[in-house]
């Protein structure tokens, strides 16, 4: 009785401690893809070449600018010259779709 009650104890245990991992891995995610502070300076256009807003979940809303060389900024979103970058950020990539969809029609008429 003593062995039942013991592994019985050590299951609920062991159950216990892989879900509190389970948690704390999930909040460390979420924290990873949060802005806590935004860049305080205007980052140039022709650096940035995408654009992505963080999780809902976040306590700050933000946007997040992916330059060239790989490096991300988050960004206000409320600020004006990060609504024109976002603006003209999504015109190229809808200009770029629309060219790349014209050609491929093109060459399979």
């Amino acid at each position: 009785m003593k062995t039942l009650t013991a592994l019985l104890l050590l299951g609920l245990l062991c159950s216990l401690h892989t879900t509190s991992a389970a948690v704390m891995g999930i909040e460390a995610i979420t924290a990873r893809n949060c802005c806590v502070k935004f860049h305080p300076r205007r980052l140039p256009l022709d650096a940035v070449v995408s654009v992505y807003k963080t999780s809902g979940s976040c306590p700050r809303k933000a946007l997040v600018f992916t330059t060239k060389k790989g490096k991300t900024f988050c960004v206000d979103p409320s600020e004006a010259w990060v609504q024109s970058h976002v603006t003209k950020i999504e015109s190229r990539s809808t200009t770029a779709k629309t060219t790349m969809m014209s050609s491929t029609t093109a060459t399979t008429s």
